[in-house]
Order: structure tokens, then C-alpha cells, then sequence
């Protein structure tokens, strides 16, 4: 069961992350319009994964992890300097994510669902 103090640390390294990538110069992160997804930090608090989701699909997120691990020192060096709670600042892994791609996907079935349901229910009324 992860404590109060585990959990806001997570948060915390998931919002300073956040900022953290909107100021990377690599052009294969800017260009990604990339989100952070979620957050594991192990318990000893020396590893973090970083789930990254682009909105322009799993490629353009697959290309900005690559330059996410080509900076990973930067990152590593950044939160040490942001988060000084910490001893020490944990090694990042970076991997690709494509939930942000799959819940548009949905939102647009859903959308299409919604607009094609009155024109059934009239046609079935018509055959009657």
C-alpha cells in the first residue's frame, strides 16, 4: 500500500516532468505535443517510469521518447534541482503510450454512435 508521502512524491515528479518537457529544446519532444500518462516510481524511489502519449499517435510518441532517453540526464538533473525533498533524484525510463490516441478513437465511435441513432430510430418508424 503506497503511503501519503509516496503518493505526493509521484505527483510531484509527474507535474515537475510536465514542465520539465515544455521546456526541452529537442525538436522530437516539442514537436510531439506530448502528455505524461502516468507515473511509477519505485519504492526505494530510485527508478521512474514515465508512461508519454502523443496526440499525433504512437509514432510521434515512439520518436519523442527517443529524445526523451537522449535528455534523460537532463530530466534526472532538473528534478533533482526542482524536488530537493528528495535525497537523491531517481533514473527516468521513458515508454511509449498510446491511450491518449485510443481515448479519441472512443470519443469518436461515441460521437458517431450519438448522431447515427436518431436517423435509425426514424428509418425504423418509417417501415412501420
Amino acid at each position: 500500500m503506497a503511503t501519503r508521502k509516496f503518493q505526493r512524491n509521484a505527483e510531484d515528479i509527474h507535474r515537475e516532468l510536465t514542465d520539465i518537457l515544455r521546456s526541452m529544446k529537442d525538436p522530437r519532444v516539442k514537436d510531439a505535443m506530448l502528455s505524461i500518462v502516468r507515473v511509477d516510481l519505485s519504492s526505494d524511489l530510485s527508478a521512474c517510469k514515465v508512461y508519454v502519449s502523443s496526440m499525433k499517435g504512437l509514432d510521434a510518441a515512439k520518436e519523442a521518447v527517443k529524445g526523451l532517453k537522449s535528455g534523460a540526464g537532463f530530466v534526472r538533473h532538473e528534478i533533482g534541482q526542482r524536488l530537493t525533498q528528495l535525497r537523491r533524484s531517481p533514473a527516468f525510463e521513458f515508454v511509449a503510450d498510446n491511450s491518449i490516441e485510443h481515448g479519441a478513437e472512443i470519443a469518436r465511435k461515441l460521437n458517431q454512435l450519438k448522431y447515427n441513432q436518431p436517423q435509425q430510430e426514424e428509418e425504423e418508424q418509417e417501415e412501420e
